[in-house]
């Protein structure tokens, strides 16, 4: 359960994170996941998969690893995204997820149990308008069908952190941008999942804000959680400095954090 507040100093903040986290973390992440690995991934869109938008991707991710990912608009960046949290499924090529093969041939169960493991910030947020705060962040774990005393602990406690303890029973179609964001970012991590996907989660945070929720991203990583950011942002990028995943018009034309 988290403990801090957006707002900590970050020198508390990062103590509060290792004390609370990191303990949680070693179960629920260390052990079992792995990495990201796609060979000769291609994806086509429409009926008939006419329309080519990515094209023949080979990268791979440790567990714990950070990619940023990035190039223009239209390069493909959310539709590799959407396909790593199994929104969609490769047209060819073969792709392993969490340690987990990803193919047309598995069972639903097998794909539903993987995105039980993926956290996803949408770029849209995502959010069901009718549902409060806490309950939009509570999805994850009522997936999972946890307790729901435990459940109300871990609301209150990362909302906390995002600043929105007292928004907590706020309608989702009332938030501004910012808060709507936050709560996006709340729902993603909120069952510790093995891997976060995240597509520009910034946009409409203040630059107080999106420097403290990379600064987490960095010690989840750094705890065993492995990241996959998309964003345009180069003041970010300047202050993670982490391997980079370039795309072009659907191709893959630089990854950082291949090995020679």
């Amino acid at each position: 359960m988290l403990c801090l507040s957006i707002d900590t100093p970050p020198a508390s903040r990062l103590h509060c994170i290792h004390a609370t986290i990191a303990p949680l973390y070693a179960t629920s992440v260390l052990y079992g996941s792995s990495m990201i690995r796609l060979e000769n991934v291609s994806w086509r869109r429409g009926k008939k998969q006419n329309t080519q938008v990515l094209s023949d991707l080979s990268f791979s991710i440790p567990q714990g690893g950070f990619r940023w990912l990035l190039g223009p608009s239209g390069a493909g960046k959310s539709s590799l995204l959407s396909l790593l949290h199994l929104e969609t499924l490769p047209t060819e090529g073969r792709m392993l997820l969490l340690g987990k093969p990803v193919s047309k041939t598995e069972k639903r169960a097998h794909f539903v149990r993987l995105r039980q493991r993926i956290g996803m910030v949408h770029q849209d947020y995502k959010l069901i308008p009718g549902l409060s705060v806490a309950d939009n962040v509570a999805l994850p774990l009522r997936l999972q069908k946890r307790p729901e005393d435990e459940i109300q602990d871990e609301i209150h406690a990362i909302l906390k952190w995002v600043g929105l303890g007292e928004r907590l029973n706020a309608p989702a179609a009332s938030l501004s941008g910012g808060e709507q964001q936050r709560t996006a970012i709340a729902r993603a991590i909120i069952h510790r999942p093995g891997l976060i996907l995240a597509d520009e989660p910034t946009n409409a945070l203040e630059e107080s804000q999106a420097h403290r929720l990379l600064d987490m991203f960095a010690e989840l990583s750094d705890m065993g959680t492995t990241m996959v950011v998309a964003t345009h942002n180069e003041a970010l990028i300047r202050r993670l400095e982490r391997p980079a995943l370039y795309l072009e018009r659907g191709r893959l034309v630089q990854d950082e954090g291949a090995t020679v």
